[in-house]
């Protein structure tokens, strides 16, 4: 079996960070640097992805001198892009080069959290880039 044919969820992070939209800026940004992660992925009460908020919206946020007092849910991505966990290395990257999302969130068939995928991550390990 080579690098394509490898399932997305023998790569993904499992103990991925979440949070509710309810949140603010402030207290996400310190999660994302407390942690030294590059994204949070937003859930609904029954754990299925509604946005993520990474280090790039935090990014536009303090660039466009958003309160920190903001809540995190007016501030996401809110078009989230996710992946089912059977699909292969091939099919990933045909989506990264597509989209050039970074932060993929992995759901099971009924949409409920499984992982993340840290396209950046995966390129760096497992092709060296």
């Amino acid at each position: 079996m080579g690098v394509v044919d490898i399932k997305v969820k023998e790569i993904m992070i499992k103990d991925v960070v979440t949070s509710r939209g309810e949140i603010t800026l402030s207290e996400a940004i310190e999660i994302l640097y407390k942690k030294h992660i590059g994204s949070i992925v937003i859930v609904d009460h029954d754990n299925r992805p509604i946005g993520i908020f990474t280090e790039r919206d935090a990014i536009r946020c303090i660039a466009l001198n958003k309160s920190l007092n903001t809540i995190l849910e007016e501030e996401m991505t809110k078009n989230l892009i996710t992946v089912k966990d059977n699909i292969c290395f091939r099919e990933l990257r045909a989506l990264y080069s597509d989209k050039k999302v970074r932060h993929i969130p992995v759901v099971d068939e009924h949409n409920h959290l499984e992982g993340l995928l840290n396209i950046r991550e995966i390129f760096d390990e497992i092709l060296g880039c």
